[in-house]
């Protein structure tokens, strides 16, 4: 559970520290060199902390459509000296527009399972309508593979989530990868990570 840091807003989720070296590899080679990342439902701000000055020159833009998220996230930003932490914005992957207009890349990591399929569904036609061509879409978090999921492990956490709120669930990944073809996202690449989660990769089409 995330944690308030003594006499600050920001939050800490020690899930964060063990995942961000392994999603920083991937995110370092599927990237493009430079541009703008839209890093959406950024959570405590722990990944847009770490990642932007790794990632440099890319500006890293954080967000959340929860308010102590965006404090969280601006915490973090506080005491980090790096140009390419942007201030975070409020935005509802839900939503039919959103407050960007452009980006080069659109970073969700452990979203759409927690979340309902809505949202992967949002976070797909965003992306969809704001990158450019050859422009980066990239999950990353636990996914069934032809309706199975991948770890024992796996299957107990997704019972949990459907436990809090039905709507929630590791999703199988054939399903999101036609959702993306939907909007002109095609599959570029599958990474096995650590405890069990995949990286997944699309790239815009023309």
């Amino acid at each position: 559970m995330d944690e308030f840091s003594p006499g600050a807003r920001r939050r800490h989720a020690p899930a964060t520290e063990r995942n961000r070296d392994p999603i920083l590899s991937v995110l370092s080679r599927v990237l493009p060199p430079e541009g703008l990342i839209l890093e959406v439902a950024s959570g405590t701000g722990q990944h847009a902390d770490y990642m932007a000055s790794q990632l440099a020159p890319r500006r890293w833009q954080p967000s959340d459509i929860d308010p102590d998220a965006l404090a969280s996230i601006d915490g973090y930003r506080a005491d980090n000296d790096c140009v390419q932490f942007l201030s975070p914005i409020a935005l509802d992957v839900m939503a039919p527009h959103w407050p960007i207009a452009a980006a080069d890349a659109v970073v969700a990591i452990n979203l759409i399972h927690i979340a309902p399929w809505a949202a992967a569904q949002g976070v797909i036609a965003g992306a969809g309508r704001i990158l450019p061509d050859d422009g980066v879409l990239f999950f990353y978090g636990p996914f069934k593979r032809n309706g199975r999921h991948t770890a024992p492990s796996n299957a107990q956490f997704d019972a949990a989530l459907k436990d809090k709120d039905p709507s929630w669930g590791v999703r199988d990944l054939g399903d999101v990868i036609a959702e993306a073809g939907k909007h002109d996202l095609a599959l570029r690449e599958v990474v096995e990570m650590p405890a069990n989660n995949l990286s997944v990769v699309f790239v815009r089409i023309g």
